[in-house]
């Protein structure tokens, strides 16, 4: 007799193959939840690792990192101080006192008529020194020596000459044979009479060669009279007058602003090969001053009458081999060279210059037509 062996679960056949499959799955499930919080585990474990790394490596930076921040700090704040005790060393307490006959009997300026140059021989003469005006113009000499002998009660002597030309140093060494000269201004300039397009520079030829002679040539063929005796004597100050103008390229004034900074250039190489000799030259950089070559009248904080400036800078001298000569003008130097970048200075003054041509030639324009109907009238 068969007997037919029944299972506990009565049901279709997917109910048995689940019943079949059942500790499996259970066995399974069991499994991957143990991996899982191992896991979960784990991961916890390397994340409190790390951290913990990380706090340890924290704490063991802090203490360079603190003092590198202290000395960081303590340095800025020395740097600061340093440069706040030499600014009121400068600016406040000056050095007017070095400038005196006691480096030389004579002082020796050149554009000595006008602006600046006036206003350093006027100053010197004050301090003391017997002065050489050097100039063109023999009527303005005169005038000038006239009106020092006169205020200050100094001998006074004048050579007159065009520093445009090259055959006049002769004439020069001559006048200043057997003087002994304790200061040089070479302050002798030309600018360009409006600004304007390299190639478009009227008489350009003559123009080069005139800029060049004048601002240039001179600076130099005058150092080669003066310095000599200078160093003989192991004493002697030379102020050579550059621009702002030099202190990065100007468009628009581009030969100007070259020359100048060959001034500024051959001074300060010129003091490091002599300031152990006892001499001192300097290069000085004046933004605008109220003169005849910069066409401004009215004085203001920051565009000195040339007394004014002339009385500032001469307080710089044998505390900066190159400086703006007034305080407003040093930071208007700072600002344009440290702070702003040299792009944008650049194109900010060729925007000014290109503003200031086309007001130059509209005005010249207009002159033109109102002489030209003046003329028709006659």
């Amino acid at each position: 007799m068969c007997v037919m062996l029944q299972p506990p679960y009565k049901g279709t056949l997917s109910h048995i193959v689940a019943w079949k499959l059942e500790p499996k799955i259970e066995v399974y499930t069991h499994r991957h939840t143990h991996i899982h919080t191992h896991l979960h585990i784990h991961t916890r474990q390397v994340t409190e690792s790390r951290r913990m790394s990380m706090e340890e490596m924290i704490c063991r930076a802090e203490t360079p990192l603190f003092w590198v921040g202290a000395l960081t700090v303590a340095f800025l704040t020395l740097w600061l101080l340093y440069r706040l005790l030499t600014g009121f060393r400068i600016w406040v307490l000056g050095n007017g006192q070095l400038l005196s006959p006691k480096l030389g009997k004579w002082a020796v300026v050149t554009g000595a008529t006008d602006g600046i140059g006036k206003s350093y021989a006027e100053e010197l003469a004050r301090r003391g020194f017997a002065m050489m005006l050097i100039s063109r113009s023999q009527d303005k000499l005169d005038d000038v020596a006239k009106s020092i002998e006169e205020q200050f009660k100094v001998e006074t002597r004048t050579i007159a000459v065009d520093f445009g030309k090259t055959d006049i140093y002769r004439k020069i060494e001559a006048g200043l044979t057997g003087l002994e000269i304790g200061v040089l201004v070479n302050n002798v300039g030309v600018s360009y009479p409006y600004p304007e397009y390299y190639l478009h520079i009227p008489d350009l030829e003559h123009f080069i060669t005139n800029t060049i002679n004048v601002n240039m040539t001179s600076v130099c063929q005058m150092t080669r009279l003066v310095l000599p005796r200078m160093v003989d004597r192991s004493k002697g100050v030379i102020l050579n007058i550059s621009s702002a103008s030099g202190m990065y390229p100007v468009p628009l004034l581009t030969v100007y602003s070259a020359t100048k900074a060959f001034v500024d250039f051959f001074s300060r190489g010129l003091q490091e090969e002599y300031r152990r000799q006892g001499i001192i030259i300097q290069s000085v950089l004046p933004f605008f001053v109220v003169t005849k070559m910069t066409r401004i009248r009215k004085p203001t904080l920051d565009k000195p009458t040339p007394e004014r400036y002339v009385a500032a800078e001469l307080n710089t001298v044998g505390l900066q081999s190159q400086t703006n000569g007034y305080f407003p003008h040093a930071i208007m130097g700072w600002v344009t060279t440290r702070l702003v970048p040299s792009s944008i200075v650049i194109f900010l003054g060729a925007r000014m210059n290109r503003l200031q041509r086309t007001g130059y030639l509209q005005r010249r324009k207009l002159r033109e037509q109102k002489n030209g109907a003046s003329l028709k009238n006659e």
